[in-house]
């Protein structure tokens, strides 16, 4: 008897937070970015001189991102309603601990820049990730985790800017009059 009062509990809760969830108007993040972005999208990267082999992973990710997150497709500049372009501005690495002389454990702070052309605008944001990694003292793990670290704050980075575009795609949809900041592009930097 007392495990069918438990049973009973959870599932008034389930149903509960479900009409919550409902009843208060939820919408996920995409259909937000939807209110900014088109599903055409032009993807460029441009890469830190240093470390090019980033380049193609970078890249990958943010088409992943596209199709999985906005339901875009990613298409030549020519055909493209929205176009991004991502500046990978190269990787910084911290040590925050030692042991007998070797670097134990190090903080990885990954910088870029993107710059989106929408159909309401453009949007510009530079976000610095930050990776924390316990690190072993062979150079070829170390060579590994490093490539790892950075990998891994690109993905932050480039969620970041996915979450910020999506707050920007509230404030659109809440005023449908609104233009994002309007730059000329042939005179700006990205």
């Amino acid at each position: 008897m007392q495990i069918d009062k438990k049973v009973r509990k959870h599932y008034l809760l389930i149903i509960l937070l479900g009409f919550i969830v409902t009843a208060c108007g939820y919408k996920p993040s995409s259909q937000f970015i939807k209110e900014i972005f088109t599903d055409t999208v032009y993807v460029e990267v441009d890469v830190d001189r240093v470390e090019p082999e980033n380049a193609p992973y970078v890249k990958d990710v943010m088409n992943r991102l596209i199709y999985t997150r906005f339901k875009g497709h990613v298409v030549s500049k020519e055909e493209s309603q929205s176009q991004i372009y991502v500046v990978y501005r190269g990787t910084t690495f911290r040590a925050l601990a030692q042991e007998h002389g070797y670097v134990t454990r190090y903080r990885a702070t990954v910088r870029v820049r993107f710059k989106m052309l929408t159909k309401k605008g453009i949007l510009k944001k530079s976000i610095s990730a930050r990776v924390e990694s316990d690190i072993q003292a062979s150079s070829y793990h170390s060579s590994k985790i490093r490539t790892e670290a950075i990998r891994e704050g690109l993905e932050k980075a480039l969620d970041e800017f996915l979450a910020y575009v999506s707050a920007k795609g509230t404030i659109v949809k809440s005023d449908d009059n609104i233009t994002i900041k309007i730059t000329d592009l042939n005179n700006s930097a990205l």
